[in-house]
């Protein structure tokens, strides 16, 4: 009974699935409702679930039942006919929808359970951009020029997945060593996004928009801009291959020095 956005990963964008994972998500849900309930009396109740929240995964679940806390960004477009309710919900990745609506169900003192889930959007994805099976077939069976246009549609590159994941932006001169595994420099940063916290996965990419690895952020976004050496980031996952752009750095004994543009 659930349908909607599905991303797929191919060849080397598979490394990024781990970190796209952390993204949020929309939905759009069918609640049934266990006994009448005033309209007035549902929107008040769907509204006092906004925000930080408590849950713990239902027993028909992939994860361990440890109680976690998620984030709804808001509940909207709330319609309802009897008691089957629609309504539109943002949150953090990892949020049970089954569970909320279980709990809005018993904040109303009437219980209630999911009758329908459709995901209209992970991450940046959107079900507007989404292709189904049986694009995929027709691409299969498609040649030349139309097949390519097919796919470029169709496939989208690995970078538009990191719209919602904060970005570091690196000199050329420090590609090549993140390449072979090294963390990133606080001289090797160009630019970056708002709001990073220590701890917090982030994306490196380069001035082209190319994405270089993923990383967990050692400083928060304040502290990359203050300080003028150290370590900003370390690398957890190398998606550019080693050499894709030229070494400007040098090894010295067991010390890899970075050299400025």
């Amino acid at each position: 009974m659930v349908t909607g956005v599905l991303p797929l990963a191919l060849e080397e964008a598979t490394k990024t699935i781990q970190s796209f994972l952390l993204t949020g998500k929309e939905y759009a849900c069918v609640m049934t409702l266990h006994g009448d309930v005033d309209l007035a009396r549902l929107h008040a109740v769907l509204e006092e679930f906004v925000g930080d929240l408590f849950q713990r995964p239902p027993v028909r679940a992939a994860v361990k039942r440890d109680l976690r806390r998620r984030r709804i960004y808001y509940i909207r477009d709330v319609e309802a006919g009897g008691r089957e309710v629609l309504f539109r919900v943002g949150c953090q990745a990892g949020t049970y929808i089954r569970k909320l609506v279980y709990d809005i169900g018993e904040v109303l003192q009437v219980g209630a359970h999911m009758r329908e889930l459709r995901r209209t959007r992970a991450g940046s994805f959107t079900e507007a951009d989404a292709s189904s099976l049986y694009d995929v077939l027709e691409l299969s069976q498609s040649t030349g020029d139309e097949k390519e246009v097919m796919a470029r549609r169709i496939i989208k590159p690995m970078e538009s997945a990191f719209d919602y994941v904060h970005r570091v932006y690196m000199r050329d001169s420090a590609v090549n060593s993140i390449c072979h595994g090294a963390d990133l420099a606080i001289p090797g940063i160009v630019r970056l996004s708002n709001g990073i916290l220590p701890r917090m996965p982030v994306a490196l990419f380069t001035l082209k928009e190319e994405l270089v690895a993923l990383s967990r952020a050692l400083l928060s976004s304040e502290q990359m801009f203050k300080e003028e050496r150290g370590m900003a980031a370390k690398t957890v996952r190398v998606i550019m291959p080693a050499d894709t752009y030229p070494r400007m750095w040098k090894t010295r004994s067991t010390q890899t020095v970075q050299v400025p543009s």
